[in-house]
């Protein structure tokens, strides 16, 4: 029975990620990076629940194996987000896993939030996501730019 719970968190996994790639390839057309992936999360847990529901439920389980499988999860999406984030900006990699490492943890907590509401107060809180995720995003870009003026001022003096 926990082989195929491991399956189930593994493909669940799985298939959140290539919903989240497929997403990349749709800002391309659409525009918004944070409204397009925010817009397929949610797309996946309105049509995906109960995979959601076994992801976050066996994130805190009591078993290892479980909580391991998860965790790895979640490592590959934060893994994803920090390679995607060094390929368009200059972040350096501590930068963009903290900021992915955020942006991971905020999306996973309110999209369990999101599960039980109903369609109206779900678009609210994708609404707040996409700002949430926005303010994550000025705050790493303004921490670059401090960094980078004070490396500056450094060769300056």
């Amino acid at each position: 029975m926990d082989e195929l719970g491991l399956t189930m968190v593994d493909e669940g996994g799985l298939l959140l990620r290539q919903l989240m790639r497929q997403a990349r390839q749709r800002i391309a057309a659409e525009g918004s990076v944070v409204r397009t992936s925010v817009e397929t999360f949610m797309e996946f847990i309105e049509s995906s629940p109960n995979v959601f529901r076994l992801l976050l439920r066996e994130r805190s389980g009591t078993s290892a194996a479980f909580r391991a499988a998860v965790a790895r999860e979640i490592q590959h999406f934060v893994a994803e987000l920090t390679e995607y984030l060094q390929s368009r900006t200059q972040l350096t990699y501590e930068e963009a896993y903290n900021q992915s490492e955020a942006c991971v943890i905020l999306v996973f907590n309110m999209g369990a939030e999101a599960l039980d509401l109903d369609p109206h107060a779900r678009a609210e809180l994708a609404e707040r996501m996409v700002l949430q995720l926005r303010m994550i995003a000025k705050g790493a870009y303004w921490y670059r730019r401090d960094r980078e003026r004070r490396a500056l001022q450094e060769k300056l003096s």
